[in-house]
């Protein structure tokens, strides 16, 4: 599965700009101020991605970083430059610095999560969808959370953030992207995937008979729905 919460990104940015759109003034004078060193680094830091050259853009973001410590825009460029890399641990030690200063940046923590999904560690991943939920009431962050839960073997706040998913207002609306066995991706109600996750649940707790329930429900609404379909053959067996 593969999901993504751009949506809390451009949130956010919309969130600010009219504040960004007020402080116009000041902040021309503060470019207007930078020193001719910060604009050599930075036609540096362009030019390198005009050209793809992620190493040296990576380098004058280094040398930017250097010049404006407290940047968080810079700091989070090089931390979605580790990240398209692979290179987790340094993403998630670029997005830590980042949440220093601004606790709840959204993009710091949904990367440093998703980092820490890849790497493995799935309790490290919970407590920033946590805070993503808590900043944004993002569907999508409270539906990793309740997955993340399953997979630590947390069924009772799994359950209850099933609850809560299955009567949200954006429920009938929201769509979710799984990955098929040919490598393609389809895309499917999210409700679907909640009931699949659902019985998934209650399958570990032993109450089969609601597990049955919940993947009847995603296939009457879904039926290509290939995991609820897996999950309900083997508990038929």
């Amino acid at each position: 599965m593969n999901t993504k919460i751009k949506l809390l990104l451009l949130l956010l940015s919309l969130s600010y700009q009219g504040f960004a759109q007020e402080e116009k003034p000041a902040q021309e004078n503060q470019e207007n101020t930078k020193s001719p060193i910060y604009w050599l680094y930075d036609g540096h830091y362009r030019l390198a991605v005009k050209y793809n050259d992620y190493a040296e853009a990576k380098s004058a973001l280094y040398n930017l970083i250097l010049l404006e410590p407290k940047n968080d825009s810079l700091r989070y460029s090089l931390a979605y430059a580790y990240f398209d890399a692979g290179k987790y641990p340094s993403t998630i030690m670029v997005c830590n610095d980042i949440l220093a200063f601004i606790p709840n940046h959204l993009g710091a923590l949904e990367l440093s999560a998703i980092s820490f999904e890849n790497l493995g560690l799935k309790d490290k991943a919970l407590p920033n969808y946590e805070k993503i939920y808590m900043a944004s009431s993002s569907l999508n962050a409270l539906y990793k959370m309740a997955f993340l839960q399953y997979d630590l073997k947390k069924y009772a706040e799994c359950g209850v953030n099933i609850d809560i998913l299955l009567t949200h207002e954006q429920m009938q609306e929201a769509m979710i992207v799984f990955t098929e066995e040919n490598s393609e991706s389809k895309e499917y109600p999210m409700k679907v995937a909640v009931l699949n996750l659902k019985g998934m649940v209650n399958k570990e707790i032993g109450n089969n008979a609601e597990a049955k329930k919940a993947y009847e429900e995603a296939l009457a609404i879904s039926p290509d729905f290939k995991l609820a379909k897996s999950n309900l053959a083997e508990l038929d067996k």
